[in-house]
């Protein structure tokens, strides 16, 4: 008796990264809410300007509730915790207590500034780590709307009983965020599914939000110390960018199309995306595959079911690097919340409000950035971070690269005083500043997402060797688009190898050393942390 032969696996997957096991094939599928996305993606991009117009009277009663709670806040900080900090000379615990005393705040004012807690969350490496410890719990335990709300908000985007879609509609959503909550249901077809539901007048609060926002920012310069590492007005500008196009959910499942549509292109199955239903789709509700596995965090778990947790972040790193810099498409807030681990060790990616997009220049300066990094030629990583936007176009460069002090040679910074590194990090900012430098949106995102990918290593991959984890990465690069490389750059990467020097240069230490783990790393910035606290500490008793 023959076997049964093998089932075809989905045609979809010629068109995207999915799972083995669809709820549905998108191949052939006409897809209408898809029709009109690129004249919804223009008419969003044009709201920002308005939004942001500086105003010469605040726009409405909100500024003046946002600035009583934000005051507040402040206010009681000074007189309790940081009081409290300065007599016992903890610094630590001042920062953690305005860290507080801000989340709660933001989650008084509502759902936008709870999406920008959630922003600032997945700040690792920009943010004070009080501060994005504190507005992780803005991720998932915002309060939810009660479920005739969103049976409401179901039947308005349908048109017709939530009854006559869902066979079962879980009442208790498996998350809450500030823009929307998600809910497991299953279809009248049978498909086990999860349902995105937008908040009710959310659009309209955080259009009201943003005006209010930009009103005030420009005020809170230098006034909030954990906002001293970011300029108020651009960080209002980025979310302005980021937010209002998370307003419309078919924006987002062309997003997963798009994404997925490169996995599929660079071969990357070790990245999935949960198929977007192909009706089920509309400006305030996103149906769509549901996708199980362990947690990001839940590194123990994954290693007991046998996945290489090594591997999984490398599987990610490169699919980020090869949409930015190839593809022009990224996935633009990569953390722990939006990321789980399928039973088989691939990588399910979620929620695509924010993405970025690159058009040709930009996607080429990313491209010339990271090939400067390995090359070691910082005129080239000046002239990418340039095109994209970090400093005026008609920037000396070559002055800025001597200012910079690029042809200085590198020094371990483990080896400088703490009075010598603090002077190195002031003069470096006030050049920068001098050259008009800033910090655009798309590098945010990009940068924002290394931050999480490094991170991610301190847990998933503590002991790899980082110079041969680089090495690798660069090899495949080399070797598999080697030819679109010397195109797009006018270097052929074959012919420049990878420089040690440079990537040593990166995180600072000299030629002696020739290997170094993420512990090691982590090692070096502890040791960095504490000769600076120490240092401030001195300097405040005197």
């Amino acid at each position: 008796m023959e076997a049964d032969p093998e089932p075809l696996p989905p045609a979809d997957l010629e068109m995207g990264a999915f799972s083995d096991d669809p709820p549905w094939d998108l191949a052939g599928q006409v897809l209408p809410w898809r029709k009109d996305v690129a004249a919804l993606r223009r008419l969003s991009a044009s709201e920002v300007p308005e939004l942001l117009r500086r105003r010469a009277l605040p726009p409405g009663q909100r500024v003046f509730s946002t600035s009583m709670r934000l005051g507040w806040a402040i206010t009681a900080w000074r007189f309790t915790e940081k009081r409290r900090a300065d007599r016992l000379d903890r610094r630590e615990i001042s920062r953690a207590g305005l860290s507080r005393r801000l989340r709660k705040a933001f989650e008084r004012l509502g759902p936008t500034y709870i999406k920008l807690g959630q922003i600032l969350s997945s700040g690792e490496g920009v943010f004070p780590p009080e501060l994005v410890g504190e507005f992780k719990l803005c991720r998932d335990q915002v309060p939810p709307e009660s479920f005739d709300v969103v049976r409401e908000v179901v039947e308005a985007e349908l048109g017709r009983p939530l009854e006559a879609v869902f066979a079962r509609f879980e009442t208790v959503p498996l998350a809450a965020a500030s823009i929307a909550q998600v809910h497991a249901a299953r279809l009248r077809t049978g498909e086990e599914v999860v349902a995105k539901v937008q908040r009710p007048q959310v659009a309209t609060l955080v259009r009201r939000d943003i005006a209010a926002m930009s009103w005030l920012a420009p005020l809170l310069i230098g006034r909030i110390p954990v906002a001293s590492l970011a300029n108020p007005p651009a960080l209002v500008e980025l979310f302005a960018e980021t937010i209002v196009e998370e307003m419309d959910f078919r924006l987002e499942a062309d997003n997963m199309l798009d994404i997925a549509a490169v996995l599929a292109e660079t071969g990357h199955r070790s990245v999935v995306v949960p198929r977007p239903h192909p009706e089920l789709v509309t400006k305030r509700l996103l149906v769509m595959e549901r996708l199980r596995g362990f947690s990001w965090d839940d590194v123990e778990g994954m290693r007991k079911a046998g996945i290489d947790t090594s591997a999984v972040v490398h599987a990610l790193l490169v699919s980020f690097l090869e949409g930015a810099t190839l593809f022009g498409v990224f996935h633009g807030d990569l953390h722990g919340g939006n990321l789980f681990v399928c039973p088989d060790g691939r990588v399910a990616l979620l929620d695509y409000g924010i993405t970025g997009r690159l058009d040709e220049l930009r996607r080429v300066a990313f491209l010339r950035l990271l090939m400067g990094g390995t090359m070691n030629d910082q005129r080239l990583q000046l002239a990418a971070l340039r095109d994209l936007g970090a400093v005026p176009p008609d920037t000396d460069m070559d002055a800025l690269y001597s200012d910079l002090g690029f042809d200085k040679p590198v020094v371990d910074p483990t080896t400088l005083s703490p009075e010598a590194l603090l002077a190195e990090v002031r003069d470096l900012t006030k050049r920068l500043l001098e050259y008009g430098a800033k910090f655009p949106k798309i590098l945010m995102l990009f940068v924002k997402d290394l931050l999480f990918l490094d991170g991610s290593l301190a847990t998933l991959a503590p002991d790899i060797d980082l110079f041969a984890e680089v090495t690798e990465v660069a090899n495949y690069f080399t070797s598999r688009y080697g030819a679109q490389i010397a195109r797009d750059v006018g270097l052929d990467p074959s012919l420049h190898p990878i420089d040690m020097a440079a990537v040593r240069a990166v995180v600072g230490v000299t030629e002696e050393v020739d290997h170094l783990t993420y512990r090691d790393l982590k090692a070096r910035r502890e040791l960095i942390r504490r000769r600076m606290e120490d240092h401030r500490r001195r300097a405040e008793r005197r």
